[in-house]
């Protein structure tokens, strides 16, 4: 049977981070990832100044500095033609006073070309975890998985034992169901349309990503050069009765939102471009078990309003790395280990997670409900529009958050 000192499931950034930092602590770490590339379209692809902090830390921000990104340095709103400058990075403490917005699959390739410097490191692509090893006491001691990396892609039936299984494989986590954890659900009013358009030829070029709000309808586009990423949001389960409203209907409406014309509108030429996340929001009340934790999605399940979620999960790594390093190096991984790392990460999801309900019960539902106003905003919004230092306060919390986490010692290496 193959053994790791720790199995960590899910190659997304807070698997591929936790990979990178134990392997520099000299810990031997297997990252089971269950696809075969990291080319996946409508993952969070923004990168917040904390998380460029901790890139510098770990000898990697000129690199990541090369990978092609716009930067934000604002964070606007339109609500039924009225701008509001929601937060502002420009006067942020540290280097990075923007959000850097990379494909995902460029910053997870950066991470796993790093790990694999490391003689700890071991990434096993297509490989797909479908069950929990358990000892007689119930500890956790390893995984199960289908692996597909021969050449004919055939499904070989597995086993990898392991001192500590870590979670990292998302809002959707077969390792936390299959160790009975369940989150504790919290009401959100929205699912979301995920659609590509080529960016319309008198767009201005600025990185941005704004959020559109007007008649009942709310969008939040990202320019990435070529294309605009956009995210539609309609009320919660109301997909299958707006497919079939017809998809003209639903692209004349995206159009009249964002003031594009039918040749910006025609590159959705099917329902199989508009691809439906269904929302949900969420948190564990205890993140492990014997053996076995969950952090990033796994363990809090983020809305995707503010785009935290990447750089919640990637804090949480470098957290469970500083902590968990020591006990891993003696081979003893206690309950106690693990409750610390819960300790250290349940404020800032927790903050996050109030203010995301915030958001939603503000703006949001009352967005999609048509009765946001632009002559008559929510009084936080009225003021970070008269108070202007309220922007640098609201670009903190969005760009840094509670919390952040810095580079353990063992892991920093120069530019």
């Amino acid at each position: 049977m193959e053994r790791t000192t720790c199995c960590v499931v899910g190659g997304g950034p807070a698997g591929m981070m936790l990979g990178l930092l134990l392997a520099r602590a000299g810990i031997e770490v297997t990252v089971l990832e269950k696809h075969g590339d990291f080319l996946r379209d409508f993952r969070g692809d923004t990168v917040h100044p904390s998380t460029l902090r901790l890139l510098d830390e770990l000898g990697l921000g000129d690199r990541f500095a090369r990978l092609p990104q716009r930067r934000l340095t604002e964070m606007r709103m339109h609500i039924d033609g009225v701008e509001v400058i929601a937060g502002d990075l420009r006067r942020i403490p540290g280097r990075h006073k923007y959000i850097a917005m990379v494909p995902q699959w460029d910053f997870l390739d950066l991470l796993a070309s790093a790990a694999a410097a490391e003689p700890a490191f071991t990434l096993r692509m297509r490989s797909e975890v479908t069950g929990l090893r358990t000892a007689a006491d119930g500890r956790v001691n390893g995984v199960r998985y289908l692996d597909r990396s021969g050449e004919d892609g055939a499904a070989v039936g597995r086993e990898l034992a392991a001192d500590l299984v870590v979670a990292c494989d998302g809002r959707d986590s077969r390792v936390r169901e299959a160790a009975g954890l369940v989150p504790v659900y919290r009401e959100v009013p929205m699912d979301v349309w995920q659609v590509k358009v080529p960016a319309p030829r008198d767009a201005v070029k600025d990185g941005r990503v704004f959020l559109s709000i007007g008649g009942g309808q709310v969008a939040a586009t990202m320019d990435r050069g070529d294309f605009y990423q956009t995210s539609y949001l309609i009320r919660r389960g109301s997909d299958a009765a707006l497919r079939a409203a017809g998809l003209d209907r639903f692209r004349d409406r995206l159009g009249e939102l964002l003031g594009w014309d039918r040749t910006v509108t025609a590159a959705i030429r099917s329902w199989d471009d508009v691809r439906l996340l269904e929302v949900t929001m969420g948190r564990l009340t205890t993140w492990h078990r014997d053996g076995l934790l969950c952090i990033g999605d796994a363990a809090h399940i983020m809305s995707p309003t503010g785009g935290v979620g990447v750089n919640l999960a990637v804090q949480d790594a470098v957290a469970a790395a500083r902590i968990l390093a020591g006990p891993l190096r003696a081979r003893r991984v206690s309950r106690a280990d693990l409750a610390r790392v819960q300790k250290r990460r349940m404020l800032p999801a927790a903050v996050t997670q109030r203010t995301q309900d915030g958001e939603h019960a503000m703006l949001l539902r009352p967005a999609l409900d048509g009765t946001l106003r632009g002559d008559r905003l929510p009084l936080p919004l009225r003021l970070v529009r008269r108070v202007p230092a309220l922007r640098t306060v609201t670009g903190y919390l969005g760009g840094i958050g509670i919390r952040p986490e810095h580079a353990p010692a063992f892991a920093r290496r120069p530019a």
